[in-house]
């Protein structure tokens, strides 16, 4: 099973063809810049798609604290995204308190651990909508 680095690296080497179909969901690359170093990071992650835009959620398994991936785009929105083969200049932005319950939904169906992650914090984890430019 790819994780981490190593994940990022088949993906990357592969167009995706290892590492996009990941424990019965599908993940995304996503490249934030460092809010404190300004180095390009990347991690992959579950998404779904809704519309054209895509949807990842900032769960960190349940921790109290958010996902540094999500820090990071707090301080700088714009986003590099690779899905399979595809890669994309995007504006990331967290999903609004109207919006949220029916995309948290749609994320629960693909990895319905994420309501679990819920039940172990009380920060309000976010769905992130990430819009291509």
């Amino acid at each position: 099973m790819l994780f981490g680095e190593e994940h990022v690296r088949r993906y990357v080497e592969t167009d995706g063809a290892e590492g996009h179909d990941w424990q019965g969901t599908v993940t995304l690359l996503l490249t934030t810049t460092g809010r404190k170093t300004g180095r390009r990071r990347t991690t992959p992650l579950i998404y779904q798609k809704n519309g054209d835009d895509y949807l990842v959620v900032a769960s960190k398994g349940g921790a109290d604290e958010p996902p540094l991936w999500y820090l990071n785009l707090q301080a700088d929105p714009e986003v590099t995204v690779q899905v399979r083969g595809d890669r994309f200049t995007a504006r990331a932005r967290t999903a609004t308190p109207e919006e949220k319950p029916g995309l948290w939904r749609k994320m629960t169906a693909t990895w319905p651990a994420y309501d679990e992650y819920q039940q172990k914090t009380s920060r309000d984890i976010p769905v992130v909508v990430l819009e291509r430019v």
